[in-house]
């Protein structure tokens, strides 16, 4: 029987792997068919196919397209805060520029496209709003999480909290104006006046 469970251990790991490579190919073609075609234009079936995965594999894995999307972004979420960390593995060491514009890139590539996408869909299907609603939420509480760790904020501060808000709004217009257009000149510009600014509301570290 031993050696049974060993080749069922063996033939257990690549199929998880498998699944894990399969899911996560799911979840990286859905941001990116919802970020280019929108949520009208994202179905099960055109996710699978640039997946390179039958529709059934992919419903195994998200029974509901809801399921897919939601699950897509928050995936991405994760990923881009993940990498916002590592930018700065032992802390941003002072620099709140950098930590600025680390921050502002976060509202200017395909997650927040996608993530757009996602807002104006569940702003007319009553199934979706509530799980982005609670996906924002949590996405939103981690990345202002972040944003204080790596500016050194202290939020008992009076006015400390609403500024590192504030900064991460600003973020969000950003990458709101730029799905429209590249205005990388301007967004720049700004990034030095909010780093300018967050020096003086924020104090020293």
């Amino acid at each position: 029987m031993g050696g049974v469970s060993t080749v069922d251990r063996a033939e257990r790991v690549p199929k998880q792997d498998r699944s894990r490579a399969t899911r996560q190919r799911l979840l990286e073609a859905a941001v990116s068919c919802l970020a280019e075609h929108g949520w009208a234009g994202s179905t099960v079936s055109v996710v699978a196919e640039r997946a390179g995965v039958s529709r059934g594999a992919a419903q195994h894995h998200f029974p509901t397209r809801e399921d897919l999307f939601t699950a897509a972004v928050e995936y991405v979420a994760e990923e881009r805060s993940t990498a916002l960390r590592a930018l700065f593995p032992e802390g941003a060491a002072g620099d709140r520029h950098a930590v600025v514009a680390a921050l502002v890139d976060l509202y200017t590539g395909p997650l927040f496209r996608a993530a757009l996408h996602l807002w104006v869909a569940a702003s007319n299907e009553d199934q979706l709003r509530a799980r982005v609603t609670e996906l924002e939420s949590r996405v939103g509480r981690e990345t202002h999480r972040i944003a204080v760790d790596l500016l050194s904020a202290d939020e008992s501060v009076p006015g400390v909290r609403e500024t590192v808000q504030g900064l991460l709004d600003m973020a969000r217009g950003l990458g709101l104006a730029n799905l429209l257009t590249d205005d990388a000149a301007r967004r720049d510009r700004v990034v030095e006046q909010w780093a300018g600014l967050l020096e003086g509301a924020l104090g020293s570290r």
